[in-house]
């Protein structure tokens, strides 16, 4: 009891009792459970991509088919965690500067300047600040910034990944628009002049630029853009970062031929991520970003028609492990499904395997086939950290009209929901005692009719119905 306490807590007159209750419980029992309850209500407000459920709910308030994409900005700042960045009456003059040399950027209306100018400072002091500091960084005008707005400027960029990808999960499918020339500025030593220069040269499109040889695009760099030979190799280390991406997607229900009504419906997406210089995971290009930056995808099938998606799954190509695991689980239990045997299952999971290890990564997931009806999908996939490598497939889905029911577990039949564990094990032992009784009974009574020498008869069961029996030899 005495090892490792204090001295003054050892007197033998037993004074320090008191003391040691005290310790006791406060520092085994109060402290861990103030902490407790100290986590568990910051946990509560926050989603499993720790932002704010007020941020994930602003998104998906704001966030609307008919909005212009000029207006996503003022979406992105609404955040919850922007909020809270503290206003300083310090920072006033060094907005007001910031706010002129980024005032081209704001979208603001300049038929209207002073009007539009009064409405922008009339926002929440926060949100002023986070636009102005985001603008700041997007258009690299953070060197003169104050040292407390360096701060707030890396507080922003530190919410920015996470608050980006939950708002991709709340742009209507509609509201996505071409590039034009985004593209080219991810390039380094690239700006506006020597993207005019270049697109001048019949390279309209970021696709063009890539589709040219070495050799071309050296001659276009040096010529047209006057880059140094350091410059152009420069440029194409990033060109060989930017991946080519393909799609493979096929949707059906495990162990029919076609699709109805209320089956549950398998969508197997294979990604295929190459290189121009044979990596498969590799780090974007953004040398003036201060944090870690991971590249990640988003695989969405979603119906453009009515602007919903109806699957969804994040990609990364950066752990090969996880994926080899991810793909083995996901090939097993849909081969258990299909009754394959052993064998089968082995050579689909080694195939997955090997497609994972070559750059493939396998997206999986169900949802409830909607009704009777031919639909036009789309399989889009989305990249968080390149522009310009987004895909997308089209799918045709034909769902027919529910005429069988439904016999395998889980799902729904015209009668109701059969249970995963099917009928149960005392029902078909009831069901058995029922024949065997049956069986039996009749026995008897044959037995019976014989030894009376009848020739023709009535047999009675067990629950009283009565059954004809004739004579047997």
């Amino acid at each position: 009891m005495g090892i490792a306490l204090p001295r003054f807590l050892l007197n033998i007159d037993g004074a320090s009792g008191g003391v040691l209750l005290i310790w006791i419980v406060g520092v085994c029992i109060l402290l861990p459970l103030v902490a407790a309850v100290v986590y568990l209500s910051r946990s509560s407000k926050y989603t499993g991509n720790y932002v704010k459920n007020d941020t994930l709910g602003a998104y998906f308030h704001l966030m609307k088919p008919s909005l212009a994409p000029s207006k996503v900005m003022e979406v992105f700042i609404k955040a919850a965690e922007f909020v809270e960045i503290p206003v300083r009456r310090s920072d006033d003059e060094p907005l007001q500067k910031l706010f002129m040399a980024v005032r081209s950027e704001l979208n603001l209306d300049l038929k209207n300047i002073k009007k539009e100018q009064a409405k922008f400072w009339k926002q929440h002091p926060a949100l002023v600040k986070t636009e102005l500091l985001i603008q700041a960084h997007l258009t690299h005008e953070t060197a003169n910034l104050s040292p407390d707005l360096e701060r707030d400027c890396m507080r922003v960029l530190e919410f920015a990944p996470r608050l980006l990808e939950e708002l991709v999960k709340a742009v209507p499918l509609s509201t996505r628009k071409s590039e034009g020339i985004a593209p080219f500025f991810q390039l380094p030593h690239f700006n506006d002049d020597i993207v005019k220069k270049i697109t001048r040269k019949k390279v309209s499109t970021f696709q063009e630029l890539q589709e040219m040889t070495i050799e071309e695009r050296a001659v276009l760099f040096s010529q047209v853009a006057n880059f140094s030979a350091s410059e152009v190799e420069d440029v194409e280390n990033v060109l060989k970062l930017i991946p080519s991406l393909t799609v493979e997607v096929t949707c059906g229900t495990e162990g029919e031929e076609a699709i109805q009504e209320g089956d549950i419906v398998t969508v197997q997406t294979w990604v295929t991520l190459k290189r121009a210089n044979g990596l498969i995971g590799a780090l974007p290009h953004a040398p003036n970003y201060p944090f870690h930056k991971e590249e990640n995808f988003w695989c969405l099938l979603a119906d453009s028609n009515s602007n919903s998606v109806w699957f969804s799954q994040k990609i990364s190509f950066m752990d090969e492990a996880a994926a080899v695991t991810a793909a083995s689980t996901a090939i097993e239990e849909r081969m258990e499904v299909l009754g394959a045997s052993p064998k089968e299952t082995s050579s689909a999971i080694r195939e997955a395997v090997e497609k994972v290890k070559n750059g493939c990564r396998l997206a999986m997931g169900k949802f409830l086939a909607p009704a009777e009806g031919n639909y036009n999908l789309t399989c889009y996939l989305l990249c968080d950290s390149w522009i310009g490598c987004d895909r997308k497939s089209s799918l045709k889905l034909k769902v027919l009209k529910r005429t069988r029911a439904g016999i395998r577990d889980g799902q729904m039949t015209d009668g109701g929901l059969i249970p995963e564990g099917g009928i149960d094990e005392e029902e078909e032992i009831e069901e058995e005692e029922d024949i065997e009784s049956e069986y039996s009974e009749d026995e008897e009574d044959a037995q019976d009719t014989n030894k009376k020498g009848r020739a023709n008869g009535r047999v009675h069961d067990k629950s009283g119905s009565e059954s004809s029996g004739s004579d047997e030899e």
